[in-house]
């Protein structure tokens, strides 16, 4: 399957199992014009034993895939449990999705247990291409299955489990929604030309914003605009997930990370927490970076009553009724720092880190909530004493606010650096 050059929509799923709900998928991309391969994913002895056996003679048998994990089909058929077998199966068709040139789309339907085996595999596919999983859990949080990638979800309404009044509309709509995106994909360039999007051709950079560097992120995209798609991210925890997600799928030029608060989260807990990989796709890539220390005077939380209670006594602001924010501690900049410098010691592009010495966002000015120069001093010295200075890596000094005219310009002038080098 991996040889083959001709894109097809890829129609995954347990068929030991959900054949009918599934081969009923298939007729209808095929009825709309769709050429279809159908990628077996039952984890039922019968199906994982044979090399040949597969339900409703799918294309790709689920022997097949389990034989793309890295310990071999007879581990994924070697599990009596359930649950394990399910686990070892997600593990193969990741590797499998993966390795395929043909796939248009992607489209499978399941319950809680079926999304999980389904969706890691497609987030592991490039931003871009069309992705649908229909869902019994589609109403609920998605975050866990659509991370940062571009999956598509529809609630299945009744469960998966036959075909009704319900479910054929509802299966049918998500075949024939994937049907449209796959046969229309060619025309989205001559489209967003036609509603005016004069920048769609131009190379593509990355942003992270916060409403509290909004100003700052606003100027720069203004300033690059003519010469580059700015692509800007909120940097609520998926935000930074998807524009590494574009980054790792060699989407992006160039990353202006000025907003990494998200890190602030991870480490206390915070509701818009990066994962420990957040720049692991700029390390991969060696994309040219130009970050900062952009809203790290923060933690959020929902509701002030969701604060947890041992950070009650702590400084916090109301950002709205739904958001309240802490202010970080000195003790806490310094771990963020060493964190930051870990992993800004690990990229080989050209790296340009901005330290504001007036303040990292909107709150943290002189006479604002949240104005600390001993805690901002403690990050910028920690990254100073633990970043590895080089040629290509190099702290810069700004004499401003993360929101202020000059440091803009510096921000300008680092990009204009990393671009020559």
């Amino acid at each position: 399957m991996g040889e083959n050059k001709e894109v097809k929509a890829f129609v995954t799923g347990t068929f030991d199992t959900k054949s009918l709900e599934l081969n009923y998928i298939t007729e209808c991309l095929k009825q709309a014009g769709v050429d279809v391969v159908r990628v077996d994913l039952g984890t039922s002895n019968d199906n994982l034993s044979s090399p040949g056996s597969s339900p409703a003679q799918c294309e790709v048998s689920a022997h097949e895939v389990a034989g793309y994990h890295p310990k071999g089909a007879d581990f994924v058929a070697g599990h009596s449990d359930r649950g394990d077998a399910i686990a070892a199966m997600t593990v193969a068709f990741e590797h499998y999705l993966s390795q395929q040139t043909s796939v248009a789309g992607v489209i499978g339907a399941g319950g809680s247990g079926g999304t999980a085996l389904l969706a890691p595999a497609f987030r592991s596919l490039p931003v871009g291409v069309p992705k649908m999983i229909v869902s019994t859990v589609a109403s609920g949080n998605v975050a866990p299955y659509v991370g940062g990638s571009d999956i598509t979800m529809m609630y299945s309404v009744t469960d998966v489990q036959g075909l009704n009044g319900i479910s054929r509309q509802i299966l049918g709509n998500a075949a024939n929604a994937l049907a449209g995106m796959i046969l229309n994909t060619g025309n989205l360039h001559s489209i967003a030309s036609a509603a005016g999007a004069t920048n769609a051709e131009l190379p593509a950079i990355g942003l992270t914003m916060f409403g509290v560097t909004t100003p700052c992120v606003t100027a720069l995209t203004t300033e690059l605009k003519s010469d580059y798609e700015c692509l800007v991210f909120h940097a609520t925890g998926t935000g930074g997930m998807s524009m590494e997600k574009l980054c790792d799928s060699g989407r992006l030029a160039a990353v202006l990370d000025l907003t990494t608060t998200e890190i602030a989260d991870l480490l206390s807990g915070g509701v818009f927490a990066a994962t420990e990989d957040r720049m692991g796709a700029v390390i991969r890539t060696g994309v040219p970076y130009v970050g900062s220390v952009g809203a790290l005077d923060m933690v959020n939380f929902g509701a002030k009553a969701t604060v947890p209670d041992h950070y009650k006594d702590r400084l916090l602001h109301v950002h709205n009724p739904q958001v309240t924010l802490m202010r970080t501690t000195p003790e806490e900049n310094v771990a963020i720092g060493k964190w930051l410098a870990n992993k800004i010691n690990s990229m080989t592009g050209e790296v340009r880190f901005l330290l504001p010495l007036k303040g990292v966002s909107m709150l943290d000015a002189d006479g604002q909530a949240f104005f600390d120069p001993e805690a901002d001093q403690a990050l910028f010295d920690t990254l100073e004493s633990n970043v590895v200075q080089t040629d290509k890596i190099k702290l810069v000094r700004v004499d401003a606010n993360i929101n202020d005219a000059e440091f803009v310009t510096a921000a300008l002038d680092a990009f204009a650096e990393i671009k020559s080098g």
